[in-house]
């Protein structure tokens, strides 16, 4: 049998599981103490979800589940065998559309806004490579209900409270709103209902560059005129949001962005800066208006991002019920912290306890007991040959050891 985990997954060995732990409970504490409440939600979600969710290319990306029993023996049998008819069900890609269908399920047994924590596994068909597995833990933030842009002010400011007190001090949100790159797009000469597409496109500027989009919007066969329009217009360099906006149809749309950075600013008391963004675009098409994320000049790419998804929730009740949400890169802080060699600060020394069999068990646990006050303390049976296992017991982080002397506990 195979002993290595699947590819695109790993195993998790203890030492770094104890940061994954502090990490995330130094977010949860920052996310309870704002006043949001944390659910789950199954890994599994029907197909038909997946599918209509609005989720960009990750729907190219979701792990499809095959029917099970007679059901998928009649797929089988049947004279259209396809994807669709051999499955009805997949994992879940990310914790918006569980969210929504959850809220849907569960609205009249809650508080109203509905602020939301979910911090749990995600799972993408990537091809796997360093900084994308297929199975990776999210930390997301959701405000539902409130269409004021308020809740995008909160979610902006207590997800950087929870970068904060992880330790990251050198970070900034990018915020953009789709509406305004829509209405830029529009006016470039890019048709109404390909807008989503060009979107698409253009959320991977930082990856392929402005030649890569025009290669891209190219090869979709877009209209020549717009693409050129585009690439000029992200190949001039910085641009601000008031340059945007006056190429713009309706300046009006960029009244609430204002209010976001202007309140932002404001209750951020200079911990961080909030920055205008004009190419940040997010891939998920599920987007309705603004969106945001996290980025530093200290690393490569963001470490968290969100945005308003109005549309998301009236798809299951015909309703329409403003959404909003930030999600924490989890696996990227995990990532950039152990490349740093970053020590929790709040950790206990870790002490291994040695005994044999001339001590009573019970006076062993009894004084381990007593050594947790100072000490995170492990019992381990004391081998034949010391020096291996103190080689080995120092490798796994242990400072301190306690042998027995008469009967009594020694601390070196």
């Amino acid at each position: 049998m195979k002993t290595n985990a699947l590819k695109g997954m790993r195993d998790i060995l203890p030492q770094e599981q104890k940061l994954r732990d502090y990490i995330q409970r130094k977010i949860l504490d920052t996310y309870l103490a704002s006043g949001f409440e944390r659910i789950s939600t199954p890994i599994l979600e029907d197909s038909e979800n997946l599918d209509k969710s609005d989720g960009g290319d990750n729907l190219n990306l979701i792990f499809k589940v095959l029917k099970r029993g007679d059901k998928l023996t009649s797929a089988l049998e049947s004279n259209e065998v396809t994807e669709k008819t051999l499955s009805d069900m997949g994992l879940r890609y990310d914790l918006t559309l569980p969210l929504s269908r959850f809220f849907c399920a569960n609205k009249n047994e809650l508080q109203f806004p509905f602020k939301v924590i979910q911090t749990d596994r995600v799972y993408r068909a990537e091809r796997p490579q360093k900084g994308r597995l297929r199975e990776f833990v999210q930390c997301d933030i959701d405000i539902l209900g409130d269409s004021s842009k308020n809740a995008e002010v909160e979610l902006i400011d207590v997800t950087a409270n929870a970068i904060l007190s992880i330790g990251f001090k050198n970070f900034h949100i990018n915020i953009n709103d789709r509406r305004i790159l829509r209405n830029l797009l529009e006016t470039m000469g890019f048709q109404k209902d390909t807008i989503d597409s060009v979107c698409i496109t253009f959320d991977k500027l930082d990856k392929i560059g402005a030649d890569g989009i025009k290669a891209e919007l190219e090869e979709k066969q877009f209209p020549q005129n717009a693409i050129n329009s585009l690439y000029e217009f992200v190949s001039a360099g910085d641009i601000t949001l008031d340059q945007v906006v006056s190429k713009c149809s309706d300046p009006s749309i960029a009244d609430e962005i204002k209010y976001i950075i202007e309140t932002v600013n404001k209750v951020s008391g200079g911990k961080y800066k909030i920055n205008y963004c004009p190419n940040l675009v997010r891939g998920q098409g599920y987007y309705t208006g603004v969106v945001f994320e996290i980025a530093s000049s200290d690393f490569n790419g963001a470490i968290g991002g969100g945005g308003r998804y109005d549309n998301m929730i009236g798809k299951f009740i015909n309703q329409d019920i403003p959404a909003v949400g930030f999600s924490i890169g989890f696996e990227r802080i995990c990532s950039i912290l152990l490349d740093q060699k970053y020590q929790i600060p709040e950790s206990k020394e870790k002490l291994a306890l040695l005994y044999d069999d001339s001590i009573d068990f019970a006076k062993v646990m009894e004084d381990s007991k007593n050594l947790q006050n100072e000490y995170s303390v492990s019992i381990i049976k004391k081998a034949k040959k010391a020096g291996p296992q103190f080689d080995m017991l120092e490798k796994q982080g242990y400072t301190k050891f306690a042998t027995y002397k008469d009967g009594n506990v020694v601390v070196k």
